[in-house]
């Protein structure tokens, strides 16, 4: 049997909804990117900052140097001679080299206004290229060194080969992001545990404060190395500044017997045995010193990768913003200047006629 037709109204099928385009946000312009992230430097009192402060690091591990070839001089002159040579190769590796290799290297440009941020962007983009092909070379020719992502890496040299720079970006963030803050993050707590070792085989609060000096010039030298640029001017000086601090903290706590007002709370019992008490005493020095030593490497480890992200985030931002609008706005402003001059100085000679 046929079934009969039903005469009830059949329902509408939900129609699929129309797909709304996808909606970008503008891009930022750079009188907004000056506003939000640009800050008025004086450049050359910051250079002179920077050269200061590296004089003054300088200078204060070649006085302990200098104390300590005295010391053996003092014992023997040809020892002292000898030590004296070993010293000036010491100062030469552990000072010089990091702070040439620091300076030699490129960094971003991110402090700009409407005249500079089109020679900005053309510095940032060669060295945004150097970095990568730094990377993918790096990773190409030594073998295991673990640095940075493999895939990712072959990402990027696929991307620079094609010419696609925005592959280059994001395959570079998403390194920053990843492996590379991870290795970061391994070379503060190495750098960290030297600096805690190093305390504990130091004789004097000098020789600290200047193993602490140099254990953090190694790590902000092996970091701008592993980010393939160093800080700004402006964020150098600020670490430069981190390190003195560090060491006037590290030598403040290498002369200072911690241990010996810790002794004296633990009762009568230890106060009565005096060998026991000054080797309490001894190791409570070494592990507390070595403690803070640690603790202000890696505070300064933090710092220095906080500004290199920072930086790299910002020359992000401001690459992708259009110049073209403003250029035209200051010709034509120019222009218009240039006539209304041109008017003033007919009127000033008809008034003079």
């Amino acid at each position: 049997m046929k079934k009969k037709k039903s005469n009830l109204p059949v329902p509408a099928q939900p129609q699929p909804a129309a797909q709304e385009p996808e909606r970008r946000e503008p891009a930022m312009s750079i009188y907004e990117y000056e506003q939000k992230y640009v800050r008025r430097e004086n450049v050359r009192g910051i250079r002179f900052s920077i050269v200061l402060l590296a004089t003054i690091i300088g200078v204060f591990l070649f006085a302990v140097l200098a104390m300590l070839a005295l010391r053996v001089f003092e014992i023997n002159r040809y020892a002292g001679y000898a030590v004296a040579a070993v010293c000036l190769v010491v100062y030469i590796l552990v000072f010089v080299v990091p702070l040439v290799k620091i300076f030699k290297t490129g960094h971003f440009e991110t402090n700009v206004n409407a005249y500079t941020a089109r020679k900005a962007q053309r510095h940032n983009q060669k060295l945004r290229h150097d970095v990568a092909d730094k990377m993918i070379d790096l990773t190409a020719r030594v073998e295991g060194v673990g640095w940075y992502d493999s895939r990712v890496v072959g990402e990027l040299a696929i991307a620079r080969k094609t010419g696609d720079e925005q592959g280059v970006k994001r395959a570079m963030t998403e390194l920053y992001k990843g492996s590379v803050k991870r290795t970061a993050k391994g070379l503060i707590f190495k750098s960290s545990m030297k600096s805690a070792a190093y305390s504990a085989i130091s004789p004097t609060a000098h020789i600290d404060a200047a193993l602490v000096a140099v254990v953090n010039l190694q790590l902000i030298k092996d970091l701008v190395f592993l980010y393939g640029f160093r800080p700004s001017d402006a964020k150098l000086m600020r670490i430069f500044v981190s390190v003195i601090r560090n060491s006037l903290l590290a030598y403040g706590v290498g002369s200072v017997r911690i241990g010996g007002s810790v002794v004296k709370t633990m009762g009568d019992a230890v106060k009565g045995i005096p060998i026991l008490g000054s080797a309490i005493s001894t190791i409570i020095d070494s592990s507390v010193q070595g403690l803070v030593n640690g603790a202000l490497t890696t505070v300064i480890g933090y710092q220095t990768i906080r500004y290199l992200f920072r930086e790299y985030h910002l020359q992000d931002i401001l690459d992708g913003i259009d110049l073209g609008d403003t250029e035209v706005e200051i010709e034509e402003a120019c222009a218009e200047l240039e006539t209304e001059l041109k008017k003033k100085k007919k009127k000033n000679l008809a008034e003079a006629s």
